[in-house]
């Protein structure tokens, strides 16, 4: 059982915009956190279910893609905006799912995909510990570079073991469709769009009601002052693991999630680039919120896309064009800092309450 000093070590930190807290209104008592969370989901897939029926195969691709990135971006939003860790080496993880998923339809093809997907939180859930538990006791810069090392060095492994994992060229997979009686329905692009997003929204849902929990008040009072939650009675390291590899089980699941939707794996997707933009694009989104999550998903995807469709008609060089999205992205996220210092979100919250008051006025 808390004692009285570590309750109130918890609550002195403002738990994030994950949803509204329980409460009595009324006489009547409001459904329970996970429960509503559910609901939100159930709603969201609705809406993507909504969109799919309205575009084409090349927009349910995309959506497939921001439904994965935003998986991998909340993951690191619990370890970063959560309990403060910083991580350089969150598309490792990323990486582990999807050559998790990719070895599995590979060599048992006879699992289903629930069951692929359970496998690959478990591996990643395993990974997350040793990570965790190495990093444990690490701060600041310490942590970043050991995360660091992670991102560089994991994969070169492809090229060690070449025969297994395919070496530069990766690994190709088949994945199935849609089902034979929705094949009228859904295309199979649609339907990957379909289960990668009700995947994301069952590990949002998860996520949120962590955050809006006990575990994720006592992340927040660690990251606010590390020192004091200890004296409180908070186990800091036992957290600080947990967190780690919460955050590891998400970012493995959008890696399996990406393997499935492209139906490739190769160890040039799952560079220490990747693991910067994911980190970038969280900041851009505003730390400390799931929705700013949303936000850094939509711009990784789509700014890549708009940026290169927009270098095509200029005759730049293939160089050119790779990087021109990347410079593109750094000018933004300069821009956003410096007129929305907390983000996409935190402005959208600020123009929010300006006009709540002007409609109070």
């Amino acid at each position: 059982m808390s004692s009285p000093t570590q309750q109130r070590a918890e609550r002195a930190s403002t738990p994030a915009a994950t949803g509204p807290r329980v409460s009595s209104t009324g006489g009547r008592r409001s459904l329970p956190l996970p429960l509503r969370h559910l609901l939100f989901a159930g709603l969201g897939l609705a809406v993507v279910t909504a969109l799919l029926f309205v575009t084409g195969d090349l927009t349910a691709l995309r959506l497939a893609a921001v439904g994965y990135t935003m998986l991998a971006v909340a993951g690191l939003q619990l370890l970063v905006g959560g309990s403060g860790q910083v991580s350089l080496g969150h598309g490792a993880f990323m990486m582990i799912g999807a050559y998790t998923m990719a070895l599995l339809v590979l060599h048992q093809p006879m699992f289903p995909l629930a069951v692929n997907m359970l496998i690959i939180v478990a591996v990643s859930v395993v990974a997350g510990i040793a990570v965790g538990s190495a990093t444990a006791r690490l701060h600041g810069p310490y942590l970043a570079g050991a995360t660091l090392i992670l991102a560089v060095g994991l994969p070169g492994l492809t090229h060690r073991y070449h025969e297994f994992l395919g070496g530069s060229n990766g690994l190709n997979i088949r994945t199935a469709g849609a089902p034979p009686f929705l094949q009228g329905l859904f295309t199979n692009s649609e339907w990957k769009a379909l289960v990668v997003w009700t995947a994301v929204v069952l590990g949002l849902a998860v996520l949120a009601t962590i955050s809006a929990g006990r575990l994720g008040r006592r992340m927040r009072a660690i990251r606010d002052d590390e020192t004091a939650a200890a004296m409180a009675g908070i186990p800091v390291g036992k957290t600080k693991v947990v967190a780690f590899v919460i955050a590891s089980a998400a970012g493995g699941l959008a890696g399996g999630l990406q393997a499935y939707v492209l139906g490739t794996v190769t160890p040039s997707s799952f560079t220490l680039a990747l693991s910067l933009t994911l980190l970038a694009a969280l900041v851009l989104g505003g730390i400390g919120s799931l929705w700013g999550s949303l936000w850094a998903a939509v711009s990784i995807v789509y700014l890549q896309i708009w940026i290169s469709d927009l270098a095509r008609p200029l005759s730049m060089s293939r160089d050119a064009e790779n990087n021109l999205p990347i410079v593109i992205f750094g000018i933004v996220l300069i821009l956003v800092l410096r007129f929305w210092p907390l983000g996409v979100h935190g402005a959208l919250q600020r123009l929010a309450a300006r006009v709540r008051s002007a409609k109070s006025r």
